[in-house]
């Protein structure tokens, strides 16, 4: 088992250290080193860092961080330790924001995570390497918003089936619904649609009432409500 390693910035008293805490989970150790690196650079105060999921929950239990980035697949059996500790952390600390990283998009456990709605995100670890999004992925799910990885979102809707009502949605409706997914604002898709606010409200709306969901201002409850539906696909 790997031993809980509190990071430099752990031994700072947290108000001189600034920005949010941290916990990085991955057995990978030049893996883990470099998400250290970012998220230090990012202004995160990274409080530890381990390599299974048992040392995970020991040092999350002792810090009580603010978010948590883990990787899905960690010892000893390199199955489903990160997405079992995230799921403990949320039920024992659910203030804590969990951020799940995965080498390939796994459906279902994906699925199973973003349950939870609040606070909670899934990326690809491939994700990492744009250093601008994978930050500021971190800090939404810090936030208390939810991120789905757009690949993930892709999958999902090429596995709808033929009588989803998601057939009912026309391609700039799916375009506006992938984004939402992703946990960007009206303001956000707007901006990476080149529409105006205006615009993407109607679309919205239109969106909310072909599959029969009730509109809420929370961006965490978007996400979650448009998930939970493209899970029942």
């Amino acid at each position: 088992m790997t031993q809980p390693v509190p990071s430099t910035a752990a031994r700072l008293d947290t108000d001189q250290a600034g920005g949010s805490r941290v916990v990085v989970a991955e057995d990978d150790v030049l893996l883990r080193a470099g998400l250290v690196t970012l998220l230090q650079r990012g202004g995160f105060t990274v409080v530890g860092e381990t390599g299974d999921a048992t040392s995970l929950l020991q040092l999350v239990r002792f810090e009580v961080p603010d978010v948590v980035v883990t990787d899905i697949r960690m010892p000893p059996t390199h199955s489903l330790e990160g997405i079992e500790a995230a799921t403990t952390i949320r039920r024992e600390l659910p203030e804590v924001a969990v951020l799940v990283l995965s080498a390939h998009v796994e459906v279902a456990h994906a699925m199973e995570l973003l349950a939870d709605g609040k606070g909670i995100g899934y990326l690809l670890k491939s994700r990492v390497v744009d250093v601008d999004d994978f930050l500021d992925s971190v800090r939404r799910v810090t936030r208390g918003g939810s991120v789905v990885d757009p690949s993930l979102v892709q999958d999902l809707i090429s596995q709808q089936r033929r009588d989803d009502p998601l057939a009912a949605l026309s391609p700039r409706e799916l375009e506006v619904l992938a984004l939402m997914a992703e946990g960007r604002s009206n303001m956000g898709i707007s901006q990476q649609l080149w529409v105006t606010p205006g615009t993407v409200e109607k679309h919205v709306k239109s969106i909310m009432h072909k599959l029969d969901l009730q509109e809420d201002v929370a961006d965490h409850r978007r996400v979650r409500a448009v998930v939970a539906y493209l899970d029942a696909r």
